[in-house]
């Protein structure tokens, strides 16, 4: 497939934090960075000139832009560090050594050790992080240190070791930061409880430990120690603050590939994410044109066997938003919570963000060609004679009988054409009736239509079910119009299609760009009827109103109705706003009866 020009794939990347990819005109990946907002970090690059000579080269050599979106800045940052380890871009010189962000580590041993460390050492003990903030990091582990005093030493401290007397307390426990366990002055229990508690504070769990930080707080307060109290809210704060975990990096996550799935009625878009010792070092987007009316657990089936055989993908375990089978070697996981159901997400924003890209780029390129293909999908599902290139729909409006009126909206080639729109005064009808009110003013429409030789829709839509779609076929017929325009109706409730002479309703697919389009003419119908209904009101109580007033004429009533509204603005407004209207002496008449009445 032909890649886009650069400019139109700059137009379409979103506003949303991320990492963008450069490469050249061979596939090879020249820099990766990560944005707060991905269309202005990427658009920066190309309307000026750099200082720097190898930034311009740079700029030059790009031919594609690939990205990844992702929750917050923070996780772009970590996926920065990520790809460009993995990838080793050529342009990319900060990151590219061996360094990365740090972790804080409980070690797997007897007295568990806790510390800072920038590198994974996979031998059970658990890690933390990464952090990108090291003041952060620094903090929660002054944090730790001050609440529950833990061993800094790093011997060994077996149970056998211990009994054999073999180390001697430090500078540690004499200053009361060690309960000295290398003599067995204080239990394992014990030890590893305030382990626990540390762990629940790392994973963000730290609602017990709060109260013991505030009991803290209180105890120096109450002895007069306000400065180490002060540090001790600080610190509060700032643990109030923290986020435990990274979408981006997890060590508990190890070397799963993940696939999700976002189609619909021509297209689906799998995206896929390679997750190697918890970090995401891969993500592609694989579009995929419909052919028959394959399902999308069919088509992930398909993608996911040709993408781990383009990408030599070996692990054991995959994530998939349903149920599949890959054969027995592979593990499939379906996941409703925690971590992998965030990363799964991750996946699903991705591929939704691929496609609306795509759908934007064709907008561009050939904006009648998304018309045309969206008309001609229209006139499949609705089993029309002619693409639907002119829709009218009706809708009636009336609270509790009063001030029935109507609306009829107009799309054109599946946009709305507002200055076709036509609201209407339900005249022969008395009392709440909506079937006789449709009837009037589907004939009032379609016989001024005829008689002014007005081009008739292709397509009418009743807002309502198949009583309102008999009112309005009353209409059809006495105008001789039946067959030459197709009309449906459809129910509010399960978004029922009904067609005349048809009991049975007809379902479309909820992703359907169809029913989108139906459901948006049913919506500005009742929006549009809504409005002329509420200001009809307001001027029926503003003329019965002002008509009540002793001293009023009606050429006074309307210029009063014109200018207010309605009675609520006429009874707040001053005799000197009144009399600008209609002047002193009436002006008068109306403040007074307004204030005895």
């Amino acid at each position: 497939m032909q890649k886009p020009a650069l400019d139109l794939q700059i137009l379409t990347l979103p506003d949303n934090p991320g990492v963008y990819q450069y490469y050249d005109k061979d596939g090879k990946i020249l820099y990766v960075g990560k944005a707060k907002n991905l269309k202005k970090r990427v658009s920066s690059y190309f309307n000026k000139i750099h200082d720097t000579a190898k930034t311009n080269v740079l700029v030059k050599k790009i031919v594609t832009i690939k990205h990844i979106v992702v929750p917050t800045e923070t996780d772009a940052l970590l996926l920065e560090n990520n790809l460009i380890k993995t990838l080793q871009p050529r342009y990319n010189v900060l990151l590219r050594d061996d360094k990365s962000y740090p972790w804080i580590c409980i070690k797997k041993e007897p007295f568990s050790r806790i510390f800072l460390t920038r590198r994974m050492v996979k031998d059970g003990s658990e890690y933390f992080g990464p952090y990108t903030n090291f003041k952060m990091v620094h903090t929660i582990l002054d944090l730790i240190k001050e609440l529950y005093p833990l061993r800094t030493c790093n011997y060994d401290l077996s149970e056998s070791n211990i009994n054999s007397g073999k180390f001697k307390v430090c500078l540690e426990y004499h200053i009361g930061n060690c309960k000295g366990p290398c003599e067995g002055l204080e239990p394992l229990e014990e030890y590893q409880r305030q382990v626990n508690a540390i762990r629940e504070i790392l994973k963000g769990n730290f609602k017990e430990s709060l109260k013991d930080f505030k009991k803290l707080m209180n105890t120096y307060a109450q002895n007069l120690q306000f400065e180490e109290a002060q540090k001790i809210k600080e610190k509060i704060d700032v643990l109030e603050n923290y986020q435990s975990r990274s979408t981006i990096i997890n060590p508990k996550i190890t070397n799963i590939d993940v696939f999700s799935i976002v189609s619909d009625e021509s297209a689906a878009y799998v995206n896929f994410l390679q997750i190697s010792h918890g970090s995401i070092i891969r993500s592609h987007t694989l579009d995929i044109k419909k052919k028959l009316d394959e399902s999308d657990e069919e088509l992930l089936e398909l993608a996911i066997v040709e993408l781990r055989e383009r990408f030599q993908l070996l692990s054991k375990e995959i994530i998939v938003p349903f149920e599949m089978d890959l054969g027995e070697n592979i593990k499939i996981t379906v996941p409703q919570l925690g971590d992998k159901k965030q990363i799964l997400d991750l996946s699903i924003r991705n591929a939704k963000f691929y496609r609306i890209e795509q759908l934007k780029q064709l907008q561009i390129v050939d904006p009648d060609r998304h018309v045309n293909r969206i008309m001609a999908q229209m006139q499949k599902d609705l089993r029309l004679p002619v693409e639907p290139r002119h829709i009218e729909c009706f809708d009636n409006s009336n609270i509790q009988g009063t001030n029935p009126v109507a609306a009829c909206v107009v799309f054109k080639d599946g946009k709305p054409s507002k200055k076709d729109y036509r609201h209407f005064n339900v005249k022969t009808v008395v009392g709440p009736d909506d079937f006789a009110s449709m009837t009037e003013i589907v004939y009032r429409r379609y016989k001024r239509v005829l008689e002014e030789n007005e081009p008739l829709p292709q397509l009418i839509i009743i807002d309502g079910g198949k009583g309102q779609l008999s009112a309005a076929l009353k209409s059809i017929d006495e105008l001789g119009l039946r067959g030459k325009v197709a009309i449906i109706g459809i129910a509010k409730r399960l978004e029922e299609l009904f067609y005349p002479g048809d009991s049975i309703p007809l379902y479309l697919d909820k992703k359907s760009e169809t029913l989108k389009v139906i459901q948006q003419l049913r919506n500005e119908a009742h929006r549009f009827g809504i409005t002329f209904h509420r200001d009809k009101r307001s001027k029926s109580a503003l003329n019965s109103s002002v008509e009540s007033i002793p001293g009023i004429g009606e050429k006074t009533m309307l210029a009063l109705i014109q200018h207010f509204k309605s009675v609520k603005r006429l009874k707040l407004a001053s005799e000197k706003e009144i009399s600008d209207v209609v002047g002193v002496s009436k002006a008068k008449k109306i403040v007074d009866f307004y204030k005895t009445n």
